[in-house]
């Protein structure tokens, strides 16, 4: 027994308990000795490159390039996208897709290139291979933009997994983004980051990485232009970042760099060449569209934690929800968190949810409030359970290599978890859901589902060696771990969408992997309280956004200590901009309703939950766009020009869609602060001043409001006063034109919504609006002239 561990051992006790803490003394035991008999043993490492070109196999899209000791394949889709796999791997089988890989570019040449290489011509990107195996990625003039040296591989003795590393160079200039939901961004600096789902052990900021959500997805933004490169692998693994050095002009720059190093899995990559908007578009042909919330969760939800068992609970929610009315706050949701269930269980679904659930939801939605239930995947080990039961009759439970159920620790006791790689473990799970919908849920928050096993030593996840089905091809925990929340995702996302048929699934969740965006959004989970916390929040949902995620949002005024009025209320105000609106509350923890500041607080916290409402139609536009497009809500300054250094580096503001741009307070006592602004005119939303762009401008900050400012030109869909939308037009400057889209949703269901186009221009003094469709006409709706 290492002395280490056994000191960890007995400070789980003293922290959580007796009865808990020996649970996890006992499952972390469990899951080294499986791990000791389950893992290959690892031998000696034989390094291997892939050493010279040999020949060629041309074929449709590209072809294959055969080396002394590899084989590359290089294929281009119909959409532009580039694929390029090592040992001769293929696109599928892959999580991150959306069904099949897209059909190969039949226009594609492959050709000789010089010093005995080749390469691959598309219309959207070129790929030269050197005799050596180095790939570089052009844009269609030529331009470099990422160049990959040939990789490397440590074959194991004794059957261990390949690893293999991968080192690629790019402009001076570059910029990355994204990697997931990573604390310290949205720009990623020098730095290695980790590819492993990690829950985190208490409220996490800036300095924490890795956390939920971890992809290998990276976005780089430089002069010669935009891509984004995907290593479709899901095993562990880290990716070592460093920004180039540009010279004093004589030539002499320091190229970036990005080396990735991972445990085992296929050494495959995609890669989308051009504008920000054409790459997001590309992703999402790859990968899908986002699922589209219904409209009651673009509104303000609410969570309430600790505050009891059912009973408890239940009595605060309807405080909540009557206080909320009471004080004129718009609520269109509650989150029954973890601690909601029977016994204290955990968040895992049971098949008899207490009756007076029904009731509650009842009455909330008789207010205009939707009931979420927020759902783990663990599930208590006991015999006459109608969950567990069920799961071992198709035997759903991951094993470990003795063929035991693998049992770890859950907020709720010992638990064992259902195998979501395998189909029929999804289509069980996904109809479990129908008791939870009887007693009135609306909407799911998965939790823990990283999957979490907590742990007094050693990683908090299951074991290693534990075997899963992987759709049919079996896998052990070191490759399914990164997918396991994803897979979780689409069990309940493809449930609801069968038991309720008519109505758009409400599924978000913790943790994921590339592609999660079919089955619904994210949030953060625990972000720490402070001042660092709030930069954390935007982070996380720019990152997000950048790597195909769009709905994703904070538990807004964080989870640990007590934030200042003025703390909350700056995080309130910025969560209002945020595509999920996530206020959360929690007994330990302080309280975090408006209410619980002074009136200041609450007068201002109603304006900007008001100004939250007024935008709704506008913030559903941008979730239909999303799905389309895959342009995201949120969407960093540079978004528009990204050849504009400055905004690359710019991370204190963000754009809201084409039409607003937010910027948050970052600190105490602020009450004016600059923005960098993109190219145009620009107004304060509240007082109509007028800004031209680019440059830096300073604007006021005051604790009622967090600047906004928007676009001139532009058509923003809003609420009525009646209800209905209306048409805030902002107006041009002089000599030029403007427009917008309004997608009117048509409620919760699966209608394709119209999209609707709007063409500005001046006439003298007066701001012409016309709805650019067949004949023309006037806008259906109301239109409120801004700006002149």
């Amino acid at each position: 027994m290492n002395g280490r561990d056994l000191v960890r051992s007995v400070k789980a006790v003293s922290q959580v308990g007796a009865a808990q803490g020996l649970r996890v003394v006992r499952a972390s035991w469990r899951h080294r000795r499986a791990d000791s008999a389950g893992l290959p043993e690892q031998g000696q490492a034989r390094a291997r490159v892939p050493g010279r070109v040999v020949g060629v196999e041309p074929a449709p899209g590209g072809g294959r390039v055969l080396f002394a000791r590899s084989v590359l394949r290089i294929l281009v889709t119909v959409n532009g996208a580039v694929f390029w796999g090592w040992d001769g791997a293929d696109p599928e089988p892959s999580y991150a897709l959306a069904g099949v890989c897209p059909e190969p570019d039949s226009r594609v040449t492959l050709e000789p290139d010089k010093d005995g290489g080749w390469r691959v011509v598309a219309e959207r990107a070129t790929v030269t291979v050197s005799r050596h195996g180095a790939v570089e990625l052009c844009t269609p003039g030529g331009v470099l933009l990422r160049r990959d040296l040939p990789p490397r591989w440590w074959e194991l003795d004794g059957g261990g997994e390949a690893r293999w590393a991968q080192r690629s160079e790019v402009a001076a200039d570059a910029r990355f983004f994204g990697l997931g939901a990573r604390p310290s961004g949205p720009r990623l600096r020098d730095g290695k980051y980790r590819m492993w789902n990690t829950a985190s052990h208490s409220a996490f900021g800036p300095g924490d990485d890795p956390l939920s959500i971890t992809m290998p997805v990276q976005l780089v933004v430089a002069d010669a232009g935009t891509h984004l490169v995907f290593h479709d692998t899901s095993w562990d693994g880290t990716v070592a970042l460093r920004e180039g050095r540009e010279g004093d002009g004589s030539g002499h720059d320091s190229a970036g760099s990005c080396e990735l190093r991972m445990r085992g899995g296929p050494l495959r990559c995609w890669a989308v060449v051009g504008t920000p908007s054409r790459v997001a578009q590309g992703w999402t042909q790859l990968t899908g569209g986002a699922a589209v919330p219904p409209s009651w969760a673009l509104g303000h939800q609410h969570a309430v934690r600790g505050f009891g068992d059912e009973s408890g609970a239940e009595g605060e929610v309807r405080r909540v929800v009557a206080t909320h009315k009471e004080h004129g706050l718009p609520l269109d949701a509650v989150h029954l968190d973890i601690d909601h269930h029977r016994a204290r269980q955990g968040p895992e679904l049971r098949a008899d949810p207490p009756r007076s659930l029904r009731r509650l939801a009842d009455e909330l939605l008789a207010d205009g409030v939707r009931l979420v239930s927020v759902v783990g995947p663990g599930v208590g080990p006991r015999r006459g359970d109608a969950v567990y039961d069920s799961g071992r009759a198709i035997d759903a439970f991951v094993r470990d290599t003795a063929g035991r159920a693998v049992r770890g620790v859950v907020p709720g006791g010992e638990s064992v978890y259902p195998d979501f790689t395998a189909e029929r473990v999804r289509k069980w799970w996904g109809g479990l859901y129908e008791a939870r919908l009887a007693q009135g849920s609306s909407g799911f928050l998965h939790d823990v589902s990283e999957p979490l096993s907590f742990a007094a030593f050693g990683d908090r996840s299951l074991p290693l060696s534990a075997r899963h089905d992987l759709d049919g091809r079996g896998a052990d925990h070191r490759e399914v771990h990164n997918v396991y929340g994803l897979c979780m995702a689409r069990a309940g996302y493809e449930g609801l969408r069968e038991l309720q048929s008519r109505e758009r699934p409400f599924v978000c969740s913790r943790s994921g992997w590339a592609g999660m965006q079919r089955y619904g959004g994210s949030w953060s989970g625990g972000v720490a309280t402070g001042w660092p916390g709030l930069r954390a929040s935007l982070s996380l949902v720019v990152g997000l956004g950048l790597c195909g995620v769009p709905y994703a949002g904070p538990d807004v005024g964080g989870c640990d200590g007590e934030p200042s009025p003025e703390l909350f209320l700056r995080r309130l105000q910025l969560g209002a901009y945020l595509p999920l609106l996530r206020t959360h509350s929690a007994l330990r923890a302080g309280r975090r309703e408006p209410w619980a500041f002074d009136d200041d607080v609450l007068g201002h916290a109603r304006v900007a939950l008001h100004e939250r409402r007024r935008l709704l139609p506008y913030f559903m536009t941008l979730a239909h766009f999303a799905r389309r497009t895959g342009a995201p809500y949120v969407r960093p300054l540079w978004w528009a020009a990204p050849e504009d250094r400055a905004l690359r580096d710019c991370e204190d503001a963000f754009l809201l869609g084409d039409s607003l741009l937010v910027a948050p307070v970052w600190g105490p006592g602020v009450r004016r602060r600059d923005v960098l602004l993109p190219q145009g005119r620009w107004y304060d939303t509240v007082t109509g001043e007028v800004f031209d762009g680019p440059g830096r401008v300073s604007v006021s900050a005051p604790l009622s409001r967090i600047p906004v400012l928007a676009r001139a030109g532009d058509v923003v869909p809003v609420r009525g006063d009646g209800g209905g939308i209306a048409l805030e037009v902002w107006a041009p400057a002089p000599g030029r034109t403007g427009g917008g889209y309004v997608v009117a949703d048509a409620g919760e269901g699966w209608e394709e919504p119209e999209v609707e186009r709007y063409r500005v221009h001046r006439s003298g003094e007066r701001v012409v609006v016309e709805r650019d469709a067949e004949g023309g006409g006037q806008p259906p709706h109301p239109v409120r002239v801004r700006g002149l």
